[in-house]
């Protein structure tokens, strides 16, 4: 089985982070260390332990809760603050709507999101650049001019994106789109990296070297949205393509992206009929084929489990049971982002806390989902104490 991500962060992470600080300006004074946070790197095995510790003194309650994240639209930090305080999950989806117009005051949004620094939430963003941007203040090259490109410059635009990312307060980057493929009318075309699975490949694999030890990188949408032109976020799409063929084709990029230590992997709502009539995101084969054809040790996470309620297909319009069968299906993190209000977290808690009392999920897969999700928590918070950005800047020279 192959090692966790090492998430220390290194020379590469240490020179993004500098080129960004020195470009928006020195610190006037030093940053003061979180309370509570522990300042020492740790090896995977010693984090990993913290976490399998920290998650069996939860209760089923807070399992549940920790392996949920949210999404509420306002910029307003005493509003987040309280959705995170009254909901206790595990994460947040920073959306446009959750963007104010400068960097400054985007910290204070991510500040209150982070209840407590010592296990902060995964704080995520759908930051690929290009046409799926949150950052306006992100001029790095995306998918529109990298395509073709050589592989350090796609390791240079992603490093300074994650270094932008994380001065932001953010330590997760939905941002690598693995998919590949060649026809324009394709969804996801502006948006891959490469045309070709090596292609793809090889800038997929650039693109986790640049974010390596900055954010935690996430591959998306597992097994692999190109291969058909329909939209995720409006219909369920699907393909009758043979597993052997995909293995060769669609697999590519993303066994490039596992192999170079991405630590997320997001599954896509994709029916890969071959394999699986359900959607990959709910199926417990795909994330089998992940997990030990591809040898992905890291955390997985659906894609926005609004969108299946938006296929329009009945059986998937309660998110709650949406969420559940995710879980079960082999998820450690279930996202919810379209249709979601206040009370939608907080409906699927109680759905998993059930799930688990009445045996539909077990619960050793609730404590292994809730494990993956809190190592990498507390990965982020040790990386954190490296990479905090000034909370105020003043111009160099």
């Amino acid at each position: 089985m192959r090692s966790s991500r090492r998430m220390w962060p290194g020379a590469a992470a240490a020179l993004a982070v500098a080129a960004i600080t020195l470009a928006l300006g020195a610190p006037a004074a030093s940053a003061s260390r979180p309370a509570g946070a522990v300042a020492r790197p740790a090896t995977d095995a010693a984090v990993e332990e913290d976490a399998r510790e920290l998650v069996r003194a939860m209760s089923i309650r807070e399992q549940a809760a920790s392996v949920v994240m949210g999404h509420v639209p306002t910029t307003d930090p005493a509003a987040l603050q309280a959705y995170m305080q009254s909901t206790g999950i595990g994460g947040f989806l920073l959306m446009g709507a959750n963007i104010p117009g400068d960097e400054a005051s985007l910290r204070a949004v991510t500040a209150a999101l982070t209840v407590d620094p010592a296990l902060p939430p995964l704080l995520a963003v759908d930051q690929e650049g290009g046409d799926v941007s949150r950052l306006p203040w992100d001029d790095f090259p995306s998918a529109l001019t990298l395509k073709g490109a050589p592989p350090e410059a796609v390791e240079d635009a992603f490093a300074g994106r994650a270094a932008l990312v994380r001065r932001a307060g953010i330590g997760v980057n939905f941002g690598i789109v693995a998919d590949e493929t060649d026809d324009p009318r394709s969804f996801i075309y502006r948006r891959v990296l490469g045309t070709t699975p090596d292609a793809a490949a090889t800038s997929v694999a650039a693109a986790v070297r640049g974010e390596s030890d900055v954010v935690a990188s996430t591959l998306k949408h597992f097994p692999g949205h190109g291969v058909t032109e329909a939209d995720s976020h409006a219909t369920i799409p699907a393909t009758s393509l043979p597993f052997d063929q995909w293995r060769q084709t669609a697999a590519v990029p993303f066994a490039a992206g596992i192999a170079t230590d991405a630590p997320v992997l997001m599954f896509g709502h994709l029916a890969y009929t071959a394999v699986d009539p359900a959607p990959a995101s709910l199926s417990p084969e795909w994330h089998r084929i992940a997990r030990e054809d591809l040898g992905f040790t890291g955390v997985s996470v659906t894609d926005d489990l609004g969108m299946l309620q938006a296929s329009g297909d009945p059986q998937y319009a309660d998110p709650s049971v949406n969420a559940v069968a995710a879980l079960a299906a082999g998820n450690d993190l279930v996202l919810t982002v379209v249709s979601s209000t206040p009370e939608t977290a907080p409906r699927i808690v109680d759905a998993v806390v059930a799930a688990v009392e009445t045996g539909t999920l077990p619960a050793a897969r609730l404590e292994e989902a809730a494990t993956r999700v809190a190592a990498l928590r507390l990965h982020l918070a040790a990386q954190g104490q490296a990479l905090l950005p000034c909370p105020e800047c003043t111009p160099a020279g």
